[in-house]
């Protein structure tokens, strides 16, 4: 929609459905299907392209799966980050690099205060352990390989807690919600007290796309960690997120589980601390609790009533995202 040339690298999509293919983005892009640990592949391939910007988002981004597939979240998350860098080390032109990684970075010492960046990575579970792990990788990377004469500027960007429409994932909250919905079947609430700053997918897309231009003009950002996400105050439970979705999609009921639960490891409480993204970038979250509902089960109705208008869909809620940045006055979107 910004009128760039786009070129993805991805696996098929995880789910059926997916958002991929109900948004028909395959007809937008050049779609290339291999793993990014093929290291040979996705060198050539950035050779070929010579980017502009790069946007490192490819995971393995389940919890529950990384207990069941420890050493393929590690090798995914951890060589599959490595590769990309290395990919982008011969370019020999400007590029920025965005290196997504996670909120779940951390070590999540259950605070009620945010965690800053410069705060001590960890994780208990692998996902998180991973994610950690890219982390250093990324700061060893930078430090070794890519020296402030470097013609390629990276940084790492951390969010979580993310909702939206045309997600399918097993064991989120919002898909599982969906498809009890689609069922006629109570939603199973593992941890219905654990509070989480939820946002909206175009919240740190935004940030993302802000923190790539900054790149290119700052130089004084590149190897540095940025996190994206709500301002302090705006945590809410898993049931108020069900209560509230349960507004918008009529008949959702729930069951709390929360004793009977597999025993896997998660936190009650996870804050991000966003002054820096809002002091370098001026980038701060755009839409309250309530509009990200609103604007997440909005698309999941219309997917289930009007499938084939989603692709229009989508870019209508884009477009009403930047409308609701700009009458804030947020800065990126106007």
């Amino acid at each position: 929609m910004l009128g760039a040339h786009v070129v993805g690298v991805a696996l098929d999509p995880p789910t059926k459905p997916s958002l991929f293919v109900a948004a028909s983005i395959g007809s937008d892009i050049i779609d290339n299907r291999f793993d990014i640990r093929n290291s040979d592949q996705l060198r050539r391939l950035v050779s070929e392209v010579q980017p502009d910007c790069v946007f490192h988002l490819a995971a393995q981004a389940l919890v529950k799966k990384s207990y069941l597939d420890p050493a393929d979240t590690w090798s995914t998350n951890v060589m599959g980050t490595l590769n990309v860098l290395d990919a982008v080390r011969t370019l020999r032109k400007k590029c920025s690099v965005v290196l997504i990684t996670s909120d779940k970075c951390y070590e999540n010492l259950e605070w009620v205060w945010g965690y800053r960046e410069s705060d001590r990575l960890g994780g208990i579970d692998p996902y998180s352990a991973s994610k950690a792990a890219a982390e250093l990788a990324i700061r060893s990377y930078v430090r070794s390989f890519l020296g402030k004469d470097s013609y390629v500027r990276v940084a790492s960007a951390r969010a979580g807690n993310v909702i939206g429409g045309g997600d399918w994932s097993p064991d989120r909250i919002v898909p599982d919600c969906i498809r009890a919905w689609r069922q006629n079947s109570p939603v199973e609430l593992r941890y219905p007290e654990a509070t989480r700053p939820w946002q909206h997918a175009l919240e740190p897309i935004s940030g993302y796309l802000c923190l790539a231009v900054a790149l290119e003009s700052n130089p004084t950002l590149h190897g540095e960690a940025f996190n994206f996400g709500p301002p302090a105050g705006h945590d809410h439970s898993v049931l108020q997120l069900v209560t509230e979705l349960s507004y918008q999609c009529e008949s959702l009921e729930w069951h709390d589980v929360s004793k009977s639960s597999l025993d896997l490891h998660e936190s009650t409480l996870l804050r991000l601390n966003c002054d820096k993204v809002l002091h370098f970038l001026d980038w701060q979250a755009s839409m309250d609790f309530e509009q990200t509902i609103k604007m997440t089960a909005a698309w999941y109705r219309t997917y289930y009533e009007e499938s084939d208008s989603i692709p229009l869909f989508t870019r209508s809620q884009i477009e009403e995202y930047s409308h609701i940045a700009c009458a804030k006055g947020i800065s990126w979107a106007t």
